[in-house]
């Protein structure tokens, strides 16, 4: 089956309803996969997409975190996972489903920041961003095993190459860029995971004419002059990057009036 799927840490779902709603309903993906809802179940604006022909499934948290997969109704959209196997935090950052034979998580990586303490200690942040990753890394080993078509989606709040920000001496000591985050998620694509917004063909970025920042921070001007940088993925299992079409970056919704500070990434796939 064709599948459009995309991904978008929006920031706030109640804030940012109406451009989800908008953009959902010009771009029109199989499955859109949210992050950082910032609300509990109960409080998720579930009839605004079921209005538009979507229903979801959701992990809640009071005011952080929270994370979504919202989907066309027609399809047959399966709960399997609602946290990383053996992640203790009790944090709402991971959703997996089901859909035929493919496996689909969102996922909202912590921030990591501070990294270190006064006395030169790693800050709990940094450690609960490390530790996360480390359940992350297995859990992908494990579906990694299943050979099934696998997607693992989301605001990874990790800046993977230098090329993935415009001046990576401003980043050094931030944990998004640490050595040991991108260390991490290298592991990742070492299992054989691909990156669905880079050229699976050529190693290019996609979009080519562009640049390929997901996130612009609201201070300085950063999206006026473009000073973003690249952390939300895509990864892809061999089996999803087989059926995989092309990916994108929407940037539209980013130059909205109040909007959220990532934009969408999507990926299409035969």
């Amino acid at each position: 089956m064709a599948l459009k799927v995309a991904s978008w840490n929006v920031n706030s779902v109640r804030r940012r309803q109406e451009h989800i709603t908008q953009w959902l309903a010009s771009a029109a993906p199989d499955l859109l996969l949210l992050q950082e809802l910032k609300c509990e179940e109960n409080q998720f604006p579930l009839a605004l997409f079921q209005a538009q022909g979507y229903d979801a499934l959701l992990v809640g948290q009071k005011s952080y975190n929270g994370v979504a997969v919202v989907y066309k109704q027609e399809l047959k959209v399966v709960e399997r996972l609602r946290a990383l196997p053996n992640e203790s935090s009790g944090q709402a950052r991971y959703l997996e489903v089901e859909l035929d034979s493919w496996i689909i998580s969102t996922l909202y990586l912590p921030n990591g920041n501070p990294t270190h303490n006064a006395d030169g200690s790693i800050h709990e942040k940094f450690q609960l961003k490390l530790d996360w990753m480390q359940c992350l890394v297995s859990h992908a080993q494990t579906l990694r095993k299943l050979e099934r078509p696998a997607i693992l989606a989301g605001d990874y709040n990790i800046i993977p190459t230098a090329r993935d920000c415009v001046n990576p001496a401003d980043w050094h000591s931030d944990a998004l860029y640490r050595s040991e985050s991108r260390q991490v998620f290298r592991r990742l694509l070492n299992q054989g995971w691909a990156d669905a917004l880079d050229d699976l063909s050529t190693g290019k970025r996609v979009p080519s004419d562009t640049t390929p920042w997901t996130y612009w921070s609201y201070q300085g001007g950063a999206f006026d002059s473009d000073n973003g940088i690249r952390i939300d993925h895509l990864l892809l299992s061999p089996q999803a990057a087989d059926r995989y079409q092309q990916g994108t970056i929407d940037r539209t919704p980013r130059a909205e009036e109040g909007a959220s500070d990532h934009t969408p990434v999507i990926a299409e796939f035969i």
